[in-house]
């Protein structure tokens, strides 16, 4: 069973950390949270893909867009 950290607790234990490993821990998050954002990407691609294959959208010119967005 995990147990729960709260963000102080994981804060004060990476303060106890050299200069080193913080950075290595900065580093570490940014990476995955730039793969966790490469995923959503690509979800909500192969989702709009899916949704036009359907045929719930159509092609439009970005002139047409901006001007169902804008009305």
């Amino acid at each position: 069973m995990a147990r729960s950290i709260s963000f102080a607790d994981v804060l004060e234990a990476v303060e106890q950390l050299s200069a080193e490993d913080q950075e290595a821990i900065v580093e570490i998050v940014r990476c995955r949270e730039s793969e966790r954002g490469r995923k959503r990407v690509a979800t909500d691609a192969r989702d709009a893909q899916r949704e036009f294959m359907d045929g719930h959208c159509r092609p439009a010119t970005a002139s047409e867009f901006m001007d169902e967005v804008l009305s």
